[in-house]
């Protein structure tokens, strides 16, 4: 019983309600977790400097794109598992946990070496400046010795959002926030290491949300239940785990590619224009990640009806999430622009780095629910079992558009506000092209459905 008071029944019943239920606990720990990592960015910009400021705030796209393959591949346990859990399919439940958890120390293990090895190469062809680049070199060692404890809670999390639990993994991270605050300000102000101490402490911090997460698989009854010693990859599992997967995390690392792309563009405008852009981008987290908690809640939610073979709630589905996502973004967005000077003004007291943030915020808050339908848009298709196919929409709607956007409009007209508006060109493009897959593909998973499942209902 006590498990079940977490999970959301999401085959039967409302849909809206369940879909904010499901959203609402997400939305928080997302924000929770942008919190702590802006607390890194508030606390170096406050009491380390502009340049330590832009050091670990330069970073984020580069961390992005070499995390989100592996990141990408949680996605695809959390729609296998869905869908086994629709299906009633207990024993393919119990398979997966094992072969998620498994995934996910490799992968932690394997970002080590690649942060290690490649995090200052990739850094010196961003042009990262010479005052900023070795604090941004030590910041991203530190920080990938933790990636072990980064996939253990992204994977852990997935499988409990797969059964609709989202509160238990927003309890995780409030008690890693609690720890993570308070040592970036004694690392940071008392032991005086700068970006070394909001990187050690974000470690701690990942430290605690992995142990709880694991916790919670172990004592969980029935097929979640987590063994560790039974920990192993099933090699039928972490293929249909790879197919979702991996393009769902090669999508999100070449988009990322892409804002690094951009983010080496605003370096060449100097240190002054990077600490505005990070402060900027720290702010913007907060409305992604509302909105992204809608996309995952799509992602999940079609997920199961899709095991179920309840097709048209996926219709109902998409819609809602679409009417979420829009409404979220909005308001958020025009908020986050609105009270920018002050939002800004909390990174850095500087006016002209808080001006820089300003003139990002103007064009891409407003315009940020294109983004959330975009992304919506795209976790509809995943959870009907597409990958590859949003995966390439994604590529040439938004990565291929924007690099050619950086070598055409941006190299004729070289001024910030003309890099920022490629973000909301690219989103509407890209969501266009998803909605119309969804509709040619509606009818051939119906299809494929029936034919698959018909005759053992008739035989039965």
């Amino acid at each position: 019983m006590g498990q079940k008071k977490y999970e959301i029944d999401m085959i039967n019943g409302p849909l809206l309600p369940k879909l904010i239920l499901f959203s609402l606990p997400l939305m928080l720990s997302g924000c929770l977790q942008l919190a702590f990592n802006a607390a890194d960015v508030i606390v170096v910009g406050r009491f380390a400097g502009d340049e330590a400021l832009a050091a670990v705030g330069s970073t984020t796209a580069l961390v992005n794109m070499l995390i989100n393959v592996f990141v990408g591949l949680s996605v695809g346990a959390n729609v296998i598992m869905a869908h086994d859990w629709g299906a009633k399919a207990f024993a393919d439940v119990e398979e997966t946990v094992h072969t998620a958890i498994a995934m996910s120390l490799f992968s932690g293990v394997a970002l080590i070496f690649i942060g290690g090895f490649f995090a200052k190469p990739l850094l010196h062809l961003m042009g990262s400046p010479d005052n900023v680049i070795d604090l941004s070199s030590l910041y991203l060692r530190i920080f990938f010795l933790g990636m072990p404890l980064t996939m253990v809670y992204n994977f852990g999390s997935a499988l409990l959002r797969a059964l609709g639990d989202t509160r238990r993994p927003l309890y995780y991270l409030t008690a890693a926030g609690c720890i993570n605050v308070p040592l970036n300000l004694f690392f940071v102000i008392v032991c005086k290491i700068g970006v070394a101490g909001v990187a050690i402490a974000t470690v701690i911090s990942q430290a605690v949300s992995a142990v709880l997460v694991v916790r919670c698989l172990v004592k969980m009854d029935g097929a979640c239940h987590l063994n560790l010693r039974a920990l192993r990859i099933n090699r039928k599992k972490l293929l249909r785990i790879l197919r979702i997967g991996l393009p769902a995390g090669v999508q999100a690392s070449l988009f990322s590619f892409s804002n690094v792309l951009i983010q080496s563009s605003i370096n060449g405008f100097g240190s002054v224009a990077m600490a505005g852009n990070a402060a900027a981008q720290s702010v913007e987290g907060f409305v992604y990640t509302a909105m992204n908690s809608v996309h995952q809640a799509a992602v999940s939610f079609t997920s199961q009806n899709f095991g179920a073979g309840l097709f048209r709630r996926i219709d109902r589905i998409a819609l809602d999430c679409y009417a979420l996502v829009t409404g979220i973004g909005l308001v958020l967005g025009f908020g986050a622009w609105w009270f920018g000077d002050f939002l800004i003004g909390i990174y850095s007291s500087d006016p002209v780095v808080i001006s820089a943030g300003v003139a990002r915020l103007s064009i891409t808050c407003t315009t940020y629910f294109l983004c959330g339908l975009m992304d919506t848009a795209m976790g509809v298709m995943r959870g009907m079992g597409y990958s590859v196919m949003p995966m390439l929409v994604s590529l040439t709607g938004a990565c291929l558009f924007r690099i050619v956007w950086i070598h055409t409009v941006f190299a004729w007209t070289r001024s910030l506000s003309v890099l920022y508006y490629s973000y909301p060109v690219s989103w509407l493009l890209t969501f266009l092209v998803h909605f119309i897959c969804f509709l040619v593909v509606r009818p051939r998973v119906r299809a494929l459905f029936h034919r698959k499942f018909e005759p053992e209902k008739k035989a039965a």
